[in-house]
C-alpha cells in the first residue's frame, strides 16, 4: 500500500490542475498520460467484471451484489471520476470527445437503475440482447469513442500512442462483441444438456422454467441458452464487430493493427477460459474467427483505391469470417468435448449461412461510410489544422 507521504505528493501534484476550464485547453503531457492511463485501468476492471458476469449468469440466479457486478462497479466509479475531471477542468479532451464521454457515461448510469427495475418487474433476464442491457452497451460505446478521440488527438506521436490506441480499440471491440457471448456460452450449455449434464444451478433452471411456463426440458433449455435467431450471431459479428476492426486499422494507420486488436481480445478470452471453466463456471466458445477476419481487414488496406478496398474488403472479410466459423465449429467442438468429457459439442454458435449475403451488404455499407468520412477529412487538412483544439502542448515527434 502507498504511504501517507505518497498520497501527499500525489495530491500536491494534482491539486494545482483542479481549476475550471473549457474543453480543449492546453494539457501538460504528464497530466494527459495520467488521465488516459486512468481510463485504461477503468476499462480493465470493467472488462474483467463483464467477462466473469456472463459466466456467472449461466450458473447462478441473478444477484445485484454478485462479485462480477462489484468488480464492474469499481471500474464505473473510476469512469465517473474521470468524466467529472474532464468536464470540470477541460483537460485532455476537445468538445466532441467530452460530449461523447459525458453522454456515454450518463447513458450508462441511467441504464443501470433501468436494468435493476427491469429485473424487479420481469424477473430473470438472461439474454444479453434485452433493451436495458443494450442501453448499457450504447453508453459504453459512446464513452470509449470519446476516449479514443481524446487520445488520438492529444497523444504524442510514437510507440506509446499506437499501443494505447490499439488497447482502447480492443476495449471497444469487447463492448461491441459482449452481447454475443450469450450464444457462445449458450451453445456449450445446451450441448452439456444433450450429454446429460447441466452447468446452471437448479434454482436458476427452475426460475427460468417458471418464467417460460414449461417444465425443465430441452425446449426450455434451448430458450434459456439460445433465445435469439441463428442468423443474429454471424450477421452482428460481421456488421458490428468487424466494422470496429476497419476503423481501428484506419485510425492506427499501420499494417497488422486490426489483427492485433482482434488477437488481443481473443487472447484475453483464451486466458480467462481455464480460469472460469476449471473453477466451476460454465465454459464458452471462444471467437477465434476474429483473428482471421482481422488479418483480412489488414490485407484489404493494401488496396489503395478506397471504394475498391471497401467492396473487396467487405466481400473477402465476410466470406472468411463465415468460413472461419465453420472451421472453428469443426475443430474446437471436439476440443471442448474432450476437456469436458462430453460428445458432440459445437465449437461455435449456430451459423445460418444464407445470412452471409446480408452480413456482407451491411459491412459494405459501413465500410463505404467509413471511407467517405476519412476522405472528407483528408480533403480538408488545412481547415482541420486551423480548427483543431489544443489538447496537449506541441512537442517534437517521437
Amino acid at each position: 500500500m502507498k504511504s501517507p507521504a505518497s498520497f501527499k505528493r500525489a495530491a500536491a501534484w494534482a491539486l494545482p490542475y483542479w481549476t475550471r476550464g473549457e474543453a480543449g485547453r492546453e494539457t501538460p503531457q504528464d497530466l494527459f498520460r495520467v488521465l488516459y492511463f486512468g481510463w485504461l485501468a477503468a476499462f480493465t476492471l470493467k472488462v474483467l467484471g463483464s467477462a466473469w458476469d456472463v459466466s456467472w449468469h449461466f450458473k447462478w440466479l441473478r444477484d445485484d451484489l454478485a462479485p462480477p457486478h462489484l468488480l464492474n462497479s469499481a471500474g464505473t466509479a473510476i469512469v465517473v471520476a474521470l468524466t467529472v475531471i474532464h468536464g470540470y477542468t477541460g483537460y485532455g479532451v476537445d468538445k466532441i470527445a467530452l460530449r461523447l464521454i459525458q453522454w456515454g457515461t450518463g447513458t450508462f448510469l441511467v441504464a443501470v437503475p433501468l436494468d435493476l427495475i427491469n429485473h424487479r418487474v420481469n424477473g430473470l433476464d438472461i439474454t444479453s440482447w434485452s433493451p436495458s442491457h443494450i442501453l448499457l452497451y450504447v453508453g459504453t460505446f459512446f464513452m470509449i469513442a470519446g476516449v479514443i478521440r481524446g487520445w488520438y488527438l492529444g497523444a504524442r506521436q510514437g510507440r506509446e500512442r499506437v499501443v494505447v490506441l490499439g488497447a482502447f480499440f480492443a476495449f471497444f471491440l469487447e463492448n461491441m462483441h459482449f452481447p454475443e457471448q450469450h450464444q457462445e456460452y449458450g451453445i456449450l450449455s445446451l450441448g452439456a444438456w444433450d450429454n446429460g449434464a447441466t452447468y446452471a444451478e437448479p434454482i436458476l433452471l427452475e426460475f427460468a422454467a417458471d418464467q417460460m411456463g414449461r417444465p425443465i426440458d430441452r425446449t426450455m433449455m434451448a430458450g434459456f441458452t439460445l433465445p435469439v435467431p441463428d442468423y443474429l450471431y454471424p450477421v452482428y459479428a460481421v456488421v458490428g464487430v468487424l466494422t470496429v476492426l476497419v476503423v481501428a486499422r484506419m485510425m492506427v494507420g499501420r499494417f497488422g493493427a486490426a489483427t492485433l486488436v482482434a488477437g488481443s481480445y481473443v487472447l484475453f478470452r483464451t486466458l480467462i477460459w481455464p480460469l472460469l471453466t476449471f473453477t466451476g463456471f460454465p465454459p464458452s466458445a471462444v471467437p477465434f474467427f476474429m483473428i482471421v477476419a482481422g488479418l483480412l481487414v489488414d490485407l484489404a488496406f493494401l488496396v489503395r483505391v478506397p471504394v475498391v478496398r471497401a467492396v473487396l474488403g467487405a466481400a473477402g472479410v465476410t466470406a472468411i469470417a463465415y468460413g472461419a466459423l465453420v472451421v472453428q465449429n469443426a475443430v474446437m467442438g471436439p476440443v471442448y468435448g474432450a476437456i469436458k468429457g462430453q460428445e458432440g459439442l459445437a465449437g461455435a454458435p449456430p451459423l445460418a449461412t444464407p445470412s452471409a449475403v446480408w452480413a456482407g451488404l451491411g459491412l459494405l455499407v459501413a465500410w463505404l461510410a467509413i471511407e467517405w468520412m476519412a476522405g472528407r477529412r483528408r480533403q480538408r487538412p488545412v481547415e482541420a489544422a486551423l480548427t483543431r483544439p489544443v489538447i496537449a502542448p506541441a512537442a517534437p515527434l517521437a
